[in-house]
């Protein structure tokens, strides 16, 4: 499995884009394609209006596939639900700040278990909302659409938020990746780069491309 520091460039295929009747040899084709992680988008239909799929998914992908396994909590309740994804075999777990939980502890809970550490803010929740918790996270995912589904435009607006965060993260010594997810195509990274994000989420732009690895290259080339 690949895990790289914040200096690198990591992509990481969105599952949502994929075909759903296929998903073994769409798991494959990312991986025969390049990429470095595999984003799983989990929904409930309660924090975002969409639902997608659970532990039983991601647990079939980690037993058949050696790839890092970056898991997305798009739910109202991470903390309740945090053990059967751990168990499930995700590598990295991302939860949102504006779920409903106490925040410190599920990270907490996560590092403890053994994974990697995720927060998540959508593109309305400032990043002062954040900064308490990122000494304890590996990753900080800003949000470049509003969650919930897959093919929106990328969200220029955002660009500022990230700026803040590797300023923040340079001026503390701290070490997290700067994720983006939404709307990321070889038009759209350069922005998310220079504003100073390292891992990219490209779901429709890598799945539905002629050739995903050209698309995947394009992207972390851009």
């Amino acid at each position: 499995m690949i895990d790289r520091t914040y200096q690198d460039r990591v992509i990481a295929p969105s599952l949502l884009a994929a075909d759903f009747s296929r998903i073994q040899e769409e798991v494959s084709r990312a991986i025969k394609s390049g990429s470095d992680w595999l984003h799983l988008d989990v929904m409930d239909g309660h924090f975002v209006d969409n639902i997608s799929f659970g532990p039983a998914i991601i647990n079939a992908i980690h037993e058949t596939n050696d790839i890092f396994l970056d898991v997305h909590l798009m739910i109202s309740r991470p903390d309740h639900y945090l053990p059967r994804f751990i168990e499930a075999g995700a590598d990295l777990i991302t939860v949102h700040i504006e779920a409903d939980h106490d925040v410190g502890q599920t990270l907490d809970q996560i590092k403890e278990a053994g994974c990697q550490v995720g927060l998540a803010l959508n593109p309305a929740t400032p990043f002062s909302a954040v900064e308490p918790f990122l000494d304890k996270i590996d990753l900080l995912l800003c949000m470049t659409v509003v969650p919930g589904f897959g093919g929106q435009s990328f969200m220029t607006e955002v660009m500022p938020k990230i700026e803040e965060a590797k300023a923040y993260r340079t001026a503390k010594g701290l070490t997290f990746h700067i994720q983006v997810d939404g709307g990321l195509t070889k038009e759209t990274a350069p922005q998310a780069y220079a504003a100073g994000a390292n891992v990219i989420v490209a779901g429709s732009s890598t799945y539905k491309a002629p050739c995903m690895a050209t698309a995947i290259q394009e992207i972390r080339e851009a």
